[in-house]
Parts: C-alpha cells; sequence; structure tokens
C-alpha cells in the first residue's frame, strides 16, 4: 500500500451558532485561527498534497492562509461533509495513496492522533479508518457503532438519526478519516441524502464499504477532550480554557 499522504481539509462553513459573520476556522484560540492550527498539525505529518475545501467567505479563509501550500476548492453549496469532499475530486484524480480528511473547526486533535490515525490504516489494510473519542456526554455528535468486539466499524450513526440504543453509545465520530484514495471517490457516488438534513454525510461511506465486505477501522484519541467540537462561541471560550492549561 503507497505511503503517500494527502489531506482535505473542511472548512467551507459559516457556524451558524457562533454569532458573527466570521468564517467558522477563522474564529481564534490565543489569537490564532482554528485552521491554522489544524494546518500546523497536518505539517508535521510531511503531506504531500494538502486541499482546503472553502465555501462561506471563502475569500477571507484563503487571504489567512495565503502563505501556505495548500490548494483551495470550492463548496458553492453547503450540502454536506460527503458533498464538500467531492469538491476535490478533480485535485486529486490522480493521486495515489492515503487521503487523511480533517475538519477546519477541530483544532484540538493532536498531530499524535492523526499519526496514530494513518499508522493504524496502514497496519490494518482497511479501505477507511476513522479516529474515534469517548465522552462522557455524546450528545448531538455521531456515534460509532463497531462490529461486537473488535476495532472494526460497522457504521457511524448521525445523533438526530440514531435509535434510543445507539444514542447510548459514548463513542463518537471526530471527523477525522483515512481512506485510500481512488476508492474513496469511487464510494461517494454510492451515498445519497436521505437523511433528516437531506445532505451528503462522509459518514455513510462506512457503511456502504463495511456491505461491500471492505475492512474499516477504528482508532480513539488519547484525550477525549480532543473530540470536542466548537459550536458556539460558549463552546470556543471553554474549549480555549482547556487548551490553555494543556498548553
Amino acid at each position: 500500500m503507497s505511503k503517500k499522504k494527502a489531506a482535505v481539509v473542511l472548512a467551507a462553513g459559516k457556524g451558524k451558532r457562533m454569532k458573527s459573520d466570521l468564517p467558522k476556522v477563522l474564529h481564534t484560540i490565543n489569537g490564532r485561527p482554528m485552521i491554522s492550527i489544524v494546518l500546523d498539525r497536518l505539517a508535521e505529518l510531511s503531506i504531500d498534497k494538502t486541499v482546503v475545501v472553502i465555501g462561506y467567505k471563502g475569500e477571507m479563509v484563503e487571504q489567512t492562509l495565503s502563505d501556505r501550500e495548500v490548494e483551495f476548492v470550492w463548496q458553492r453549496e453547503q450540502l454536506g461533509t460527503g458533498h464538500a469532499v467531492m469538491m476535490a475530486r478533480e485535485k486529486l484524480a490522480d493521486f495515489d495513496g492515503t487521503t487523511l480528511i480533517a475538519l477546519g473547526d477541530m483544532p484540538f486533535v493532536t498531530t499524535e492522533s492523526y499519526q496514530r490515525l494513518f499508522e493504524t490504516h496502514l497496519r490494518t489494510g482497511a479501505a477507511a479508518t476513522c479516529l474515534s473519542a469517548l465522552l462522557d456526554d455524546p450528545a448531538g455528535y455521531g456515534r460509532i457503532v463497531r462490529v461486537p468486539d473488535t476495532d472494526l466499524l460497522k457504521k457511524i450513526v448521525e445523533h438526530r438519526d440514531a435509535d434510543e440504543a445507539t444514542l447510548k453509545i459514548r463513542e463518537i465520530n471526530t471527523g477525522a478519516f483515512c481512506f485510500e484514495n481512488q476508492r474513496l471517490f469511487e464510494i461517494l457516488d454510492q451515498i445519497g441524502n436521505d437523511n433528516d438534513q437531506n445532505e451528503y454525510y462522509l459518514t455513510d461511506t462506512i457503511e456502504i464499504l463495511h456491505g461491500a465486505g471492505e475492512k474499516v477501522a477504528v482508532v480513539t484519541t488519547g484525550n477525549p477532550d480532543e473530540g470536542l467540537g466548537i459550536n458556539s462561541v460558549d463552546q470556543l471560550e471553554r474549549l480555549t480554557r482547556r487548551f490553555n492549561e494543556k498548553a
């Protein structure tokens, strides 16, 4: 399996609950935009090619990242994470290797966790590998449904689509994945938008791959805080305090 690495960083969202006109990924932690922190982490992994998916006020994101060796693609309509990754298809059409999907608004995922994600993906020979976290309060997050008693992933169920039993699962999806690049774009063509949000979820690729008999692995972060998302100013302030305590 090829050791070449690409990254697709999702950075198109507005972040409606942030109560600001600023693109979500440009909100700052200690004066630094979230996406800059994410890209600094990825820079330590010797990524061969990085594509940033921009959308809401994308010109501001381009300007902020103008000194970085990244390529930009636009997601003009916000139709979900799967749709966002599809926007990178042309940039990665000829890439043969492993593609990391990372969220530009998840600045607490460490370089070590991304590295473990890559290593687990390559060691297991999986078609896809997910980075998970164990939360005491998993409300609002997509739940990890494992093949019982294994490190294999069966599916990921979004909170709003989950039944009562699935909502009791504490293991959640951080939004970071590794895929074999060519297989990623083949499988994205098979996802639909028949869900509560009418969006194309990247997470739906997992159930499709599992159903096709392909191996999907999962690896958990060392620190549960890495899995926490930022969806409001209050969360940003609270998590910044945690970030500073760990620094």
